[in-house]
């Protein structure tokens, strides 16, 4: 049985220079790290515009050690997907060739690329790392942005729509691996990424990325907030392994046990703030009744 991860036993090789263009706090900063030690030296990066093109920078002073391809934002599956055709007819196979966008470039205008590369079964990894909104272009509202949220796009009541369910859209492609995971939990994400390294075809893991500026609490709180996603039961950690669904880590945890009222997540952010009560008991009530369902499963 492989040894568990732990602080203790991480890698200490980095693949980020010291200093990067992420905002103070910027969960996106944490992932990215825990991600690259993970994927190791032998990693291509594909990645459209987003957060991410600004943390990382542009050669020559890029903050990260590893090849990156730039790509348009609706490309970036037909891109990797190009990446590796090359890396294949180079015999180059055992490199990772890596997609790692946010939400918006995943889950709505990248969604169609994404979902051949899918289909196809191209040997890439694809990580989305969701801040719940355009973060990069001044906070709008995305797909997977929860109801109720003020964004720049949504000022007065928020969004009247939920949130869009992307690994369940992905994991209906009946791909090998589909994964959540949030930078509050760093280890767990790292263990998802290693695995998906060692699984042959497509594979997806979407991370829950708190982003201070568009979410509206103060910078020392990035942690808190992401774990509180995680207690109250509203962003569930899960692996979907050759179709077998599993709660993994802190979720799996939760199980049997009495979870943090989301209403405590709500009150952490300003963008909530619109919230009225209805809604907040609305989604307490649908939080109880996909928690129950697991109950049962597990029974």
């Amino acid at each position: 049985m492989a040894e568990k991860t732990t602080i203790v036993n991480l890698t200490e090789e980095e693949f980020v220079h010291p200093g990067n263009r992420a905002c103070s706090g910027c969960g996106l900063s944490i992932v990215y790290r825990m991600g690259l030690k993970a994927l190791g030296k032998n990693t291509i990066l594909v990645v459209p515009p987003s957060c991410l093109t600004v943390l990382q920078g542009l050669y020559p002073v890029a903050s990260t050690r590893l090849p990156c391809v730039n790509v348009t934002f609706a490309s970036t599956g037909a891109a990797a997907s190009g990446v590796r055709g090359a890396m294949k007819a180079l015999n180059k196979n055992d490199v990772n060739v890596v997609a790692w966008a946010g939400d918006g470039g995943t889950g709505d205008i990248g969604i169609q690329a994404l979902s051949g590369a899918c289909e196809r079964g191209e040997e890439i990894i694809y990580i989305c790392y969701d801040n719940e909104a355009y973060m990069n272009t001044g906070v709008q509202r995305s797909g997977t942005t929860p109801q109720g949220v003020l964004t720049t796009t949504t000022p007065i009541h928020g969004k009247l729509q939920t949130k869009k369910d992307v690994p369940a859209i992905i994991a209906a492609h009946g791909i090998d691996y589909v994964a959540t995971a949030s930078a509050a939990y760093p280890v767990d994400f790292y263990d998802k990424v290693k695995k998906a390294t060692t699984i042959t075809g497509p594979k997806y893991i979407h991370v829950l990325t708190p982003c201070p500026p568009g979410w509206g609490f103060e910078t020392r709180y990035t942690i808190k907030v992401g774990k509180l996603a995680v207690e109250t039961g509203l962003f569930d950690l899960y692996e979907i392994d050759k179709g077998e669904f599993r709660l993994t880590g802190a979720s799996k945890k939760l199980l049997g046990k009495e979870r943090k009222p989301v209403s405590e997540y709500f009150k952490t952010q300003g963008r909530f703030k619109s919230l009225n009560g209805d809604i907040v008991d609305t989604v307490q009530r649908q939080v109880d009744a996909k928690w129950q369902a697991y109950a049962l499963e597990s029974a």
